[in-house]
């Protein structure tokens, strides 16, 4: 069954005459006719009654018509998404985000993005890199804005997009604060919060390895940004954070330097994958984007 043969069915429907059905198709009457008894053989049995110059519905054909209009009418429908998704209107794309990652480093790129193209509709969904290279390879995610310490497979495409450093956060009032930069061997003595969500846990871990002469013990902990933070305001330790993660009110921040650690933070595709017009415009986008210093 093609389409065509039921458009023209349709139109002899309409004007229950194959002449007039033939013009409004722009075919000539015998190709109508033809079309129309191939649907007949398919269908098995007669659409139309011809008597003399009249021409009616079989009872076949009054059964068919309202479900071959339904075909057309999902033709129709099809065509118009097409046309929608592929001029970027209302397209959508699926964005990971690293969990680590702040909203305030990629506001100023999806406000400005959006400002440029209104019709493309991005869903953000969060998670830790193990999570969000799953959800890439699955289909569940275009791309991801992400970041990790060991090498990515070989099936993903990676384009950077900035580096940023790893920070100290204090509470306030704390020993540390007035100092422009903290070295490792200034964190004697403390206690320390860990991050179970770092991408760069054995980085700083190895770091933690070398602290037991410096008396540095791990205290707690957590998954929870937000509750790592603010036990480091309650003064109850301090910890690791990337310099443009989102912070609590209060939370006094200063960079880790000797050893200094930072992180480059990728846009992560699945290599060879083609990316609908929306993905296409967004990767461009992110690529060429001036990413704020600190």
């Amino acid at each position: 069954m093609e389409i065509h043969q039921i458009r023209y069915f349709l139109s002899v429907c309409e004007t229950l005459n194959f002449t007039r059905a033939a013009e409004r198709c722009n075919v000539t009457q015998p190709a109508l006719s033809r079309a129309i008894q191939k649907l007949e053989e398919e269908l098995g049995g007669q659409l139309f009654r011809r008597e003399r110059s009249l021409t009616h519905l079989t009872d076949l054909g009054h059964l068919m018509r309202p479900q071959l209009e339904k075909v057309v009418m999902g033709e129709k429908a099809a065509k118009a998404a097409a046309r929608e998704f592929l001029k970027l209107d209302d397209a959508p794309l699926k964005l990971g985000i690293m969990c680590t990652i702040g909203p305030l480093r990629g506001i100023g790129f999806l406000a400005d993005f959006r400002a440029r193209h209104p019709g493309i509709a991005v869903t953000l969904k969060e998670g830790v890199p193990t999570e969000l290279s799953e959800m890439l390879m699955s289909g569940d995610l275009d791309v991801a804005i992400m970041a990790q310490e060991k090498p990515f497979d070989e099936r993903f495409d990676r384009r950077p997009l900035y580096r940023e450093r790893f920070s100290v956060a204090l509470p306030p009032g704390h020993r540390l604060t007035p100092k422009n930069a903290i070295c490792v061997t200034d964190l004697a003595n403390e206690n320390y919060l860990q991050r179970l969500n770092c991408e760069y846990y054995d980085t700083l871990r190895a770091l933690t390895d070398d602290w037991d002469k410096l008396n540095v013990k791990t205290v707690y902990k957590s998954e929870r940004e937000d509750w790592i933070q603010t036990m480091v305001i309650a003064g109850m330790g301090i910890c690791f954070i990337p310099e443009f993660s989102p912070t609590v009110p209060g939370l006094v921040t200063r960079p880790l330097v000797d050893p200094e650690v930072s992180r480059e933070v990728l846009l992560v595709s699945i290599a060879g994958r083609r990316f609908s017009p929306a993905v296409a415009t967004f990767v461009k986008a992110i690529k060429s984007y001036k990413w704020p210093t600190a």
